[in-house]
């Protein structure tokens, strides 16, 4: 029996989870979020908790049970708390700005890169080498930082390009002279 899919998840005040149609619906203070929901997994919302229960006990249904318990665990995360990414910016020259509803990067390229933020995500530049990604979605908010990280992925020797705040760049010793 899935482990995760038994615990149950606990709805904060002012959170409501509901399913309609094959999706889940999550409602917080820092707005809505969705999700397909497969048709044998099923929601009750009972004292303040809610449980995910399965129809049987197949391998692929197992796994579903606790990724649909995951996926519920994180958007009512989100819709309370909110999700953040932060990236460092490394290099000589290099710096992020904030123009309107979009950064400007100067990464070591012949021209600036212009990112243009998504709807539901907002991009923050606190200074000219961090950026910072926020948004009430999990996925959204990690997969828009890995493709501000894929402009210029950092680089093992001198540690120039973009990373996670949190990410440790194995440096490389490079040349030695000859002897």
């Amino acid at each position: 029996m899935s482990r995760i899919g038994r615990m149950p998840v606990a709805i904060p005040a002012g959170v409501t989870v509901e399913v309609k149609d094959g999706k889940m619906f999550v409602k917080g203070s820092k707005g809505t979020l969705e999700q397909d929901i497969d048709a044998r997994i099923s929601l009750a919302v009972e004292n303040g908790h809610a449980v995910l229960s399965r129809a049987n006990d197949s391998k692929e249904l197992k796994a579903k049970h606790g990724l649909y318990r995951a996926l519920l665990h994180n958007m009512i995360t989100g819709v309370t708390a909110g999700y953040s990414k932060g990236l460092v910016i490394n290099g000589v020259g290099y710096k992020v700005a904030k123009q309107g509803n979009k950064i400007v990067l100067n990464i070591g390229f012949s021209h600036p890169v212009e990112f243009a933020e998504v709807e539901g995500i907002k991009l923050e530049c606190p200074s000219q080498t961090e950026i910072t990604v926020t948004g009430i979605d999990k996925v959204k908010v990690g997969q828009i930082a890995a493709n501000i990280r894929a402009l210029r992925e950092p680089e093992p020797y001198h540690g120039y390009g973009i990373r996670y705040k949190d990410e440790v760049i194995e440096r490389k010793e490079g040349k030695t002279a000859g002897k």
